[in-house]
């Protein structure tokens, strides 16, 4: 087993600043080499406090206004302006910024990218959906309208 600090969310696992055991071959073919986790050290323990001062920072204040913010982006539908070929096939994909970009310009507030898990790759044009941890406790599901043009 190999002892880990995560600095970013990873689902099932923990969140950015959390100390983890894992096996061996997880930590070394997949986690450190994707940046997700560093292995622990004693000196460590300054690493864990910038990281879970930083996620505190951008973590919603209170459970109230994250409440609010999920009713916002959850009644309105947001629509993504994106390159396409025909048939509605994108050029490239959706990403998790441009949904972040398009939530910011609708006017329903400003999202962290690494909050928002898309449940499929979008290469289409059309209705999607994505998900928002706005809290460990609290997520919302945001209706996307991606359409072609640019």
């Amino acid at each position: 087993m190999s002892k880990l600090i995560l600095t970013h969310e990873v689902t099932g696992l923990g969140a950015p600043g959390d100390v983890v055991d894992v096996k061996n071959g997880y930590a070394r073919n997949y986690l450190v080499p994707s940046g997700f986790a560093v292995p622990w050290t004693r000196g460590g323990e300054k690493q864990i406090a910038s990281i879970k001062a930083a996620r505190a920072a951008r973590e919603l204040a209170t459970h109230e206004e994250a409440e609010q913010l999920k009713q916002k982006l959850e009644q309105s539908p947001v629509t993504l302006t994106v390159k396409a070929g025909t048939g509605g096939r994108l050029f490239g994909s959706v990403k998790t910024s441009d949904v972040a970009d398009a939530v910011a310009a609708a006017g329903l507030g400003t999202i962290d990218k690494r909050k928002i898990e898309l449940s499929s790759t979008i290469r289409a044009t059309g209705s999607h959906e994505a998900t928002v941890r706005l809290r460990e406790d609290v997520a919302a599901t945001i209706a996307l309208n991606v359409v072609a043009g640019r």
